[in-house]
């Protein structure tokens, strides 16, 4: 995973997700202490790279992976690790966000579903988000890096890239609402923010 983002501008990154705008203001202790939940988040990447952008965050920061991830991990005082099943109830309540990082292009639609909806009783209604940060494939002119990694979803397991009317399909079956996609020039992932709908 490191090479493959080596050199890449991040979620992160000024330009991209505007973080403070939609993370940092509004985020309120009183909801929970929590800012951001890294699901399915393996070792840490983009935490680091939040933390190493912002020397200050509002709030608590919290990684989630399998036992056998969270077991290799060095103890962080910059956020703490825990072990779950994204395919089970999310514990954790009323963070500020829950984040995946290509965690759903590994998946089929039905097992999309199932993850983004063990997400939904943990979210607080117009609070808490889920940020998606997958590839959305253009409709007509899908660049040659999201359409090679299409390709090789296909050839690693029937598994694929989406479009953004497929990813919207996706949340609507999820009963979620999309509210909207941050993209980066040149970059082929992007954000998805997704909400409880209202």
């Amino acid at each position: 995973m490191s090479a493959y983002r080596s050199g890449k501008r991040t979620w992160c990154d000024t330009g991209f997700y505007p973080v403070v705008e939609r993370l940092f203001e509004g985020f309120d202790q009183n909801q929970s202490d929590v800012l951001l939940v890294d699901v399915g988040g393996g070792l840490g990447h983009d935490l680091h790279e939040l933390i190493t952008r912002y020397q200050s965050l509002p709030g608590k920061l919290l990684l989630q992976d399998r036992e056998e991830v969270i077991s290799t991990l060095e103890p962080s005082i910059k956020f703490q690790a825990a072990a779950h099943d994204f395919f089970t109830q999310q514990p954790v309540q009323h963070a500020r966000a829950y984040y995946l990082h290509s965690v759903l292009h590994d998946w089929g639609n039905d097992d999309c579903v199932r993850i983004l909806t063990a997400l939904k009783p943990a979210l607080k209604q117009s609070y808490s988000k889920i940020l998606l940060n997958e590839i959305v494939l253009s409709e007509k002119h899908a660049s040659v890096a999201a359409t090679s990694m299409d390709q090789l979803m296909l050839v690693l397991g029937a598994m694929q890239e989406r479009t953004e009317s497929q990813w919207k399909e996706l949340i609507r079956r999820s009963g979620l609402k999309f509210v909207d996609i941050w993209t980066y020039p040149g970059v082929a992932e992007s954000v998805i923010e997704i909400e409880l709908e209202d």
